[in-house]
């Protein structure tokens, strides 16, 4: 398959995993403390409502942490599988694996230590409720860079030579 198809699925694909699991932790903690309210589909995005008025500040800041903290726990499980995935034959699934990786392990901290200051806040807002947002956004920045070098050491040296591999 043409690399460029292959670039737009494993986009696609990272995206659509990303929601899924960013969301579906949001879900399971709204669930499990029983104040899950509806999915709402925003635009291109879908989000979790809970009824806030339900819970406490620190029901809110573990329901606002969780999607963060699960994106980065299946990023962190990609980079200590990193050699495993890239023996897989389909380039297609390996394009799809390394957009993956990509985007749990930036989306969040980029957001986190960023860009929530812009677009209203989101998460930080109830994570802000479990330690000062100016430590929280230090935090996501600190483990963004972390995530950096993962990606620079580990992960590019190893899908670049899966890569070169492929026709």
């Amino acid at each position: 398959m043409n690399k460029k198809y292959r670039q737009y699925i494993g986009i696609a694909v990272a995206v659509l995993l990303y929601y899924i699991i960013h969301e579906g932790a949001h879900l399971i903690v709204a669930l499990h403390q029983g104040v899950f309210r509806q999915i709402n589909i925003i635009g291109m995005g879908v989000q979790i409502d809970v009824f806030a008025e339900q819970m406490n500040d620190v029901q809110m800041g573990l329901f606002c942490l969780a999607g963060a903290v699960a994106t980065l726990l299946v990023g962190w499980v990609m980079v200590i599988g990193v050699n495993v995935i890239c023996r897989i034959e389909s380039s297609i699934l390996r394009a799809c694996a390394w957009y993956t990786s990509l985007t749990m392990l930036m989306l969040d901290p980029i957001y986190l230590g960023l860009f929530y200051r812009w677009v209203g806040g989101g998460d930080m807002n109830g994570i802000a409720l479990l330690l000062p947002e100016w430590v929280a956004s230090a935090l996501a920045l600190f483990i963004g860079g972390i995530n950096v070098l993962l990606i620079w050491k580990v992960l590019y040296p190893a899908y670049s030579k899966s890569f070169s591999k492929t026709k």
